[in-house]
Parts: C-alpha cells; sequence; structure tokens
C-alpha cells in the first residue's frame, strides 16, 4: 500500500500533468492491452470517485472519437472489426440500451461496441452523443465499484455477470417487440 501512497503524492504534485497523463492512458490503453475496468478503477484510486469518474468519462469519450477515426481512415480495421462482429454476434442487431449495457461488462470489446454504434447511427455527431451517455456508467460503475467487482469471489462475478446477462436479454427481447411492433 506504500507504493499506492507514493503514487497518489506523485499524481498530487504533478498538476495538470497527473490527469492528463491519465487520459492519455485510456487512449494507449488498447495499445498496452489493458481492459477498461483496470483503468477505470486505477481512476477511482489515484484521483477518487469524482474525479476518477470525470477522468474515465473524457478518457472513454476521446476513445470513442479516435475509435470513430480509425475505422473511416483505415478500412483494414473496420473489415477485421466487421469480421469479430460476425463471429462474436453474427447475424444480430444490437440496440443502443443492449450496447449499454455490454459497455458495463469486463473485457467487452470496446471498439467492436464502437463500430457496432458507428453502424446504427447516421453522423459521427449521433455516434459521439451516444457513446457518451455510452460510456457514462463504466466510467462511474467501474471507478466507485471496480475494486469491489475486482475482490469478489469467482461466484460473485459469475452472479454478477448472469445478472448483466439478464439485463441484456431483456432489453433485446424489448427492442425485438418494438420492431415487430412497428413491422
Amino acid at each position: 500500500m506504500d507504493e499506492l501512497s507514493q503514487v497518489q503524492h506523485f499524481i498530487e504534485e504533478s498538476g495538470w500533468l497527473g490527469p492528463a497523463l491519465f487520459v492519455l492512458l485510456h487512449l494507449l490503453r488498447p495499445l498496452l492491452f489493458l481492459p477498461v475496468i483496470l483503468v477505470c478503477v486505477a481512476g477511482g484510486l489515484l484521483f477518487g470517485f469524482v474525479e476518477g469518474a470525470i477522468l474515465s468519462f473524457i478518457g472513454l469519450t476521446l476513445m470513442s472519437f479516435v475509435s470513430y477515426v480509425l475505422i473511416y481512415r483505415f478500412p483494414s480495421f473496420k473489415n477485421k472489426l466487421s469480421k469479430l462482429k460476425d463471429k462474436v454476434l453474427p447475424d444480430r442487431h444490437l440496440s443502443v440500451g443492449q450496447i449499454m449495457v455490454l459497455r458495463i461488462m469486463p473485457f467487452v470489446h470496446f471498439h467492436l461496441l464502437s463500430f457496432y454504434l458507428m453502424e446504427m447511427t447516421d453522423t459521427r455527431k449521433e455516434y459521439m452523443f451516444y457513446s457518451m451517455i455510452g460510456v457514462i456508467a463504466p466510467a462511474v460503475i467501474y471507478t466507485a465499484f471496480g475494486g469491489a467487482i475486482h475482490e469478489l469471489p469467482w461466484y460473485g462475478t459469475a452472479v454478477l455477470f448472469i445478472l448483466l446477462l439478464i439485463v441484456y436479454k431483456v432489453i433485446g427481447k424489448m427492442n425485438d417487440d418494438k420492431i415487430n411492433t412497428i413491422s
């Protein structure tokens, strides 16, 4: 725990550089193969709940924008995500609510969910609106409860995962019923 207090002291003394580096960490996270939950939990530990959640929200929002740019500038990246999408959820159309629930689930591919949102929206502005809404929950939940989720025994994690899966299915059923009544 002494190392954590040293890091916290360094961040407190670094002024604006600590938060800026933390936001940058969110942008570098995919290259470092770090899960979102780990970075957000670190934000809660290092900056506290409010500042950590705000910084994670900023970092995840910027990462959503970077995803948008990468997918449209690099067709090979778009093709890889399209193949991954066909593998993970073939012939499945997700609602915005389902994507938001999936954003809360640990280790769900961030860029894949961004890709789904891009396919569902017509403009970059609309995509960014839904992306910003979609990253609020993980930024807040992981920052506040990330340590508790991380410390849960395997059966606690399984129960949490099953609950999130049920919420995901219920939202999907509601979305399917809504589509069926429209057509």
